[in-house]
């Protein structure tokens, strides 16, 4: 993802061309990202959506595994079978691998013996300061972050599971008995369409950058080259290339309409998987977080009047109305005191 001086690229494209990981009907996974650090942003913010994809993975394993109660020979062969289509990339094909290695030191399989604390270098964390300087929602990449940081309180967690399971608080809060095949086909559509929003905060985070420093950045063609050589490869990123060819001026990928028709007719499963995770105890940050995004994009209307009349009341940030132009300042406490006498 090289970025800076053009003309220092000039000299090395034709090497760069060779090197790089080669899509078919693709080309080269590699281009000229802008001037400036464009290209190393733009590394960034793949990065901390590779940490938004590895979380919602994550937390589709414990549901199919807490809940469902697969083995680890049933999850790789779901795994395999969801590599085969809308979920097809490197990512699912590498946690299918995983499930099928035996552990060489011991009985059973390898992943159930890796300690359950998971490490970073940083690129990923430096996406979310970088979401709140820009005032660009990234709530799922915002969640795995929070999940890693949680999972290194190895320590506290164990002692807290002592302390509420005294209590009677199980792990599992219900052991109820579930239709394995309808559940492996729920998490599967509540996998992809929390896939499509963490996607389309990374991109949204990359267009605000971009128009912050000029970099005229091209969506499309970011997720061309992220389709070879990249830990978030897969087939997926067709889709959100055709989406930004069809609208370069794409406000959010949930607006196209191949997109959107396809978190439609998925969320009804997505919104079943994060309801048997709650009632179940499961933690499913990231799922959670993508369907509160979807659920708050899609309204055109918020609760978010009441805050702001709050912080007219204690702070005097004035209002606007939907019903007149200009902006509003009300002696909230005064009228309040005067309808209670």
């Amino acid at each position: 993802m090289p970025g800076g001086s053009f003309e220092a690229y000039k000299n090395i494209e034709d090497t760069l061309l060779k090197v790089a990981a080669q899509v078919p009907d693709s080309g080269p996974c590699v281009t000229y990202i802008g001037e400036g650090g464009s290209g190393n942003f733009v590394k960034m913010i793949h990065n901390g959506i590779e940490y938004g994809d590895m979380q919602l993975i994550a937390e589709a394993y414990d549901v199919l595994k807490s809940v469902g109660k697969l083995s680890n020979e049933e999850l790789q062969s779901v795994f395999s079978e969801w590599n085969k289509g809308e979920l097809l990339s490197f990512l699912i094909e590498i946690t299918a691998d995983i499930f099928g290695i035996k552990d060489d030191k011991g009985d059973g399989h390898l992943v159930d013996k890796v300690l359950d604390k998971t490490g970073m270098k940083g690129t990923g964390k430096w996406t979310v300061p970088q979401a709140a300087e820009l005032s660009v929602a990234a709530p799922t990449i915002e969640a795995s972050l929070d999940g890693r940081f949680l999972s290194g309180l190895k320590e506290e967690r164990v002692e807290a599971a002592k302390v509420f399971k005294s209590g009677g608080f199980d792990e599992i809060l219900t052991d109820q008995p579930v239709d394995k095949k309808k559940l492996i086909d729920d998490v599967r559509k509540a996998l992809y369409a929390a896939k499509i929003c963490s996607y389309a905060q990374g991109m949204n985070l990359i267009r605000a950058k971009s128009i912050e420093k000029g970099w005229d950045l091209k969506l499309g063609e970011l997720a061309r080259i992220w389709k070879g050589g990249c830990i978030i490869r897969a087939i997926f990123l067709d889709r959100i290339k055709k989406a930004y060819d069809r609208n370069p001026e794409l406000a959010n990928l949930l607006v196209d309409p191949e997109f959107a028709k396809e978190i439609i007719d998925r969320q009804s499963a997505w919104r079943r998987v994060v309801c048997l995770a709650i009632n179940s105890g499961i933690s499913t940050p990231g799922m959670s977080a993508s369907l509160a995004y979807f659920d708050t994009y899609r309204r055109d209307r918020l609760p978010a009047n009441l805050v702001q009349a709050q912080r007219d009341y204690f702070g005097a940030h004035t209002y606007e109305r939907i019903d007149m132009e200009g902006s509003f300042h009300t002696e909230w406490f005064k009228l309040a005191k005067q309808s209670r006498s």
